[in-house]
């Protein structure tokens, strides 16, 4: 197994163990907060594959899926799209659910950019892997920056296991 290979397969590893933890929410608990937890499961969705479709524009060149994501000042997120302001960095989630795509819109898109930078990574060069780019104020190869969006996904499946606990949900790991 080449380390492309290897690198995609821990990206794809990322959809299955995300995804479980939707057991229980629907379209009505989509954008439900707790206290001291902001971010609900819809957000998590959309910020993670935001954050996935920008890591594969790094390999891939290509611009965002627009019938996943607007990105226009006039539009905003609606039951099928994301609009990025709302689920980018620092971005503030919202409990309005008119701002978000519905549960299972917002899994697909979350799918489809897992599959979109796996395949990126797949069929990318060695001397791709190692190139260097900037990150949090210091230089850092794409290879670490792929597991770096790996452990991103788990972080945020974390908030998603902690905000079950606060809705009384039940638990999805026995």
């Amino acid at each position: 197994m080449t380390s492309q290979q290897l690198l995609a397969e821990f990206i794809l590893a990322t959809k299955p163990l995300f995804i479980r933890f939707l057991e229980g929410f629907d379209d009505s608990t989509r954008t439900a907060q707790a206290t001291n937890l902001p971010n609900h499961v819809v957000w998590c969705l959309g910020h993670c594959a935001l954050t996935m479709n920008r890591a594969a524009e790094r390999f891939d060149n290509q611009p965002l899926p627009d019938n996943d994501f607007v990105t226009n000042e006039q539009a905003k997120g609606d039951e099928h799209h994301f609009d990025t302001e709302t689920v980018c960095f620092d971005s503030k989630p919202i409990d309005d659910p008119e701002f978000y795509p519905k549960l299972i819109r917002a899994q697909e898109i979350f799918e489809a950019a897992c599959d979109r930078f796996a395949q990126a990574v797949s069929s990318t060069s060695d001397a791709k892997l190692d190139e260097e780019i900037p990150f949090h104020g210091s230089q850092t190869p794409l290879s670490k920056l792929i597991m770096r969006v790996c452990l991103h996904n788990s972080a945020h499946a974390g908030q998603i296991i902690d905000l079950r606990r606060a809705l009384g949900m039940a638990q999805v790991i026995k």
